[in-house]
């Protein structure tokens, strides 16, 4: 680092994304990528829109707010649009976090929110999940905060009910509670209703997973009138050309084309289930996901070491190197026929 960055900086540690290594060709299965392409639909309208490429895009992105409000049956003022949900979360740190109202998360949960609040100096507090890594609503209406909470959790697939939810945005009607749902689409609820019925809930999505678009950067939340207003003070206080001409076009052909989102997201299911009773066949353990990936262990075998192993063998999955989940591996569910390939090179690691 340089002798002219901040001292608020000087100690922040950045989030660390999945590899993307280029040393040969892998089968990856380590950042929770879809395994299909777009939407015919979105490819031929981002062709369609290169056209334009010369025009900036539509600030307020009417006409892509007017769909995901259409399809999720909220008004337009009750969405924002924004460069993946992670420029979402973002947001809300900045907006309804600080001094008195610190951040509230899980200590095994998505690694960005621990950067979100400390790149934007803001207290946060961690609340561990329990034994068998489910969250317990409890601690965080016990908790002063702003909750943010993936549902399905990351690194472990579980989700909450919404009934839970709704208990925790009822029970604290003076704080923000933040449902991340980049995995609703793969077997989950999605706590979308409860917007209409508390002002202090937002949920934020994803089209990265279950809609193929990953390399394109676009999420969106939702929330009451009031929490999008603050949100987007402070999109048009950053940039308020925030998702570009070629990703929104797309982002509404997706929208449209919903026979090959609901085709996608039931193969990886079937994938995910026929995975994880393979796995479990071997000897491992799973927790219950609902998410595009499994999070898996094995007595007979170290977390790294079987990461590494795979790795030698040209298979990537997702370690992590921390206390209490370092005995696993996040495995993201790709196609058949990587799941197949998957299943084979475990079974020769282990000599099975």
């Amino acid at each position: 680092m340089s002798k002219f960055l901040t001292d608020k900086l000087v100690t922040l540690a950045p989030y660390v994304p999945g590899e993307q290594p280029k040393d040969r060709t892998y089968i990856k299965l380590n950042t929770n990528e879809s395994p299909f392409p777009p939407s015919p639909l979105a490819m031929r309208a981002v062709c369609d829109e290169a056209k334009r490429l010369n025009l900036y895009p539509d600030p307020d992105l009417t006409d892509l707010v007017s769909e995901i409000a259409g399809y999720y049956g909220v008004s337009q003022k009750n969405v924002i649009v924004t460069n993946g949900s992670d420029e979402v979360l973002n947001f809300a740190f900045m907006a309804f976090c600080d001094e008195r109202r610190p951040a509230l998360f899980a200590d095994h949960t998505y690694g960005f929110y621990k950067v979100f609040a400390e790149v934007n100096n803001v207290p946060h507090k961690v609340l561990p999940l329990k034994e068998d890594f489910s969250l317990s609503v409890d601690d965080y209406i016990a908790s002063e905060g702003t909750a943010f909470i993936a549902n399905p959790n990351a690194p472990t697939g579980i989700a909450l009910p919404v009934s839970e939810i709704e208990r925790l945005v009822r029970s604290c009607p003076d704080k923000v509670v933040v449902i991340d749902e980049a995995y609703v689409d793969f077997g989950a609820e999605s706590a979308v209703s409860l917007v209409k019925k508390y002002d202090n809930l937002l949920v934020t999505q994803t089209f990265s997973k279950s809609r193929s678009m990953a390399g394109a950067r676009l999420g969106f939340g939702i929330a009451s009138e009031a929490i999008i207003d603050d949100l987007n003070r402070i999109r048009y206080s950053t940039n308020p050309y925030n998702v570009n001409r070629l990703t929104a076009c797309a982002g509404i052909a997706s929208l449209r084309d919903e026979p090959y989102f609901r085709a996608n997201c039931r193969a990886v299911i079937n994938n995910r289930e026929w995975t994880l009773a393979e796995l479990r066949a071997l000897g491992f353990e799973c927790t219950d996901s609902k998410a595009n990936f499994v999070f898996a262990r094995h007595n007979q075998i170290g977390g790294k070491e079987l990461y590494m192993a795979l790795k030698n063998l040209g298979v990537l999955v997702r370690h992590f190197d921390k206390e209490g989940i370092s005995d696993y591996n996040r495995i993201t569910v790709g196609s058949a026929k990587e799941m197949q390939v998957l299943i084979e090179k475990i079974k020769n690691i282990l000599e099975i």
